[in-house]
């Protein structure tokens, strides 16, 4: 399967990430070391995390979802230095320096793993001065327990403040960024925040490809949503042009016989700002998507009646 440069961080990604926070959630310990298996043996090799998976659900105090791929590659799921590992630190309690070192070890215990090959700043943190922040994830690269940093949910203001401090400091650049983006949700990215990506030759992986599951058309109306781990999310989506966007997609489907998260998928694949989307599976049949959508290849007249639906 075709890698693709990850900015300058020096890593080499399959076209697809998995989205690591349905494990411990919606997928129990058992389907999670099926799912990455699987992932694996279809050439792929990035997973998804952090260390506030899931703590959203009731019990859970976060941790779960890294715990998790760390008993997959205790257990032999694939070699390490096979597997691309991504997780992110500092959505519920900040990014100051002491947090990153806690958080970091704590992080690498439960992944069972000497090191993290890409961690991110889970978003901004205004209270914490970016030098500080920076200084502690250079640190961590100097440690050798991480390869490479990035950062989540930052806008263009935010990166390139982070990027300025790092030109004149000479601390460790954010070389990654990961922004929401997908056929519904896209001002978020589309714009300064993506221009400010190429111009400095910054990776992107992208989270929520799928809208939270209202890309693959089960979704219609708010009825659909009822009793769906992710009804909070999918309702926001369920409107007018929603609806619209559904109905390109339909109609790309009935030309293609693809399924509609494989349109999605494939859609972000085509867009050269995205380095490679982020996406989540909780069973085979839903992971087999991945695949189908590295394989399909929409024409320049398809991404443009998608582009249309959902300006």
């Amino acid at each position: 399967m075709e890698k693709r440069a990850l900015g300058r961080t020096g890593l080499s990604l399959a076209p697809i990430v998995f989205g690591g926070n349905v494990f411990g959630w919606t997928a129990d310990e058992k389907t999670s070391f099926q799912l990455l298996d699987a992932f694996f043996d279809a050439g792929f090799n990035t997973i998804d995390t952090a260390d506030v998976y899931s703590a959203w659900v009731v019990g859970h105090q976060g941790g779960e979802s890294e715990t998790i791929i760390g008993k997959w590659l205790k257990r032999g799921g694939v070699a390490r230095d096979k597997a691309i590992i991504v997780s992110k630190v500092g959505y519920d309690k900040g990014l100051k320096a002491e947090r990153i070192a806690e958080a970091v070890d704590a992080s690498l215990r439960r992944l069972q793993t000497d090191y993290i090959d890409l961690y991110l700043a889970h978003k901004p943190d205004a209270e914490t001065p970016i030098e500080e922040t920076l200084g502690a994830f250079t640190k961590l690269k100097e440690q050798g327990k991480v390869r490479a940093i990035g950062c989540s949910n930052y806008d263009a203001p935010d990166l390139q403040a982070a990027l300025d401090v790092s030109a004149k400091t000479g601390l460790a650049r954010f070389d990654v960024v990961q922004p929401e983006y997908n056929l519904y949700t896209r001002e978020r990215f589309e714009g300064p925040l993506a221009e400010l990506t190429q111009k400095e030759d910054i990776g992107v992986i992208n989270y929520y490809s799928l809208a939270a599951g209202f890309l693959t058309g089960k979704y219609r109306s708010k009825a659909d949503t009822e009793g769906v781990a992710r009804s909070y999310r999918v309702g926001d989506y369920v409107n007018t042009r929603g609806l619209t966007i559904l109905g390109a997609m339909d109609t790309i489907a009935a030309e293609t016989g693809a399924k509609l998260a494989d349109i999605a998928l494939a859609w972000l694949l085509r867009k050269k700002t995205v380095t490679a989307p982020i996406a989540s599976a909780t069973s085979l049949s839903q992971l087999e998507s991945f695949t189908r959508a590295v394989n399909l290849k929409l024409t320049d007249e398809m991404v443009a009646i998608l582009d249309k639906a959902g300006a």
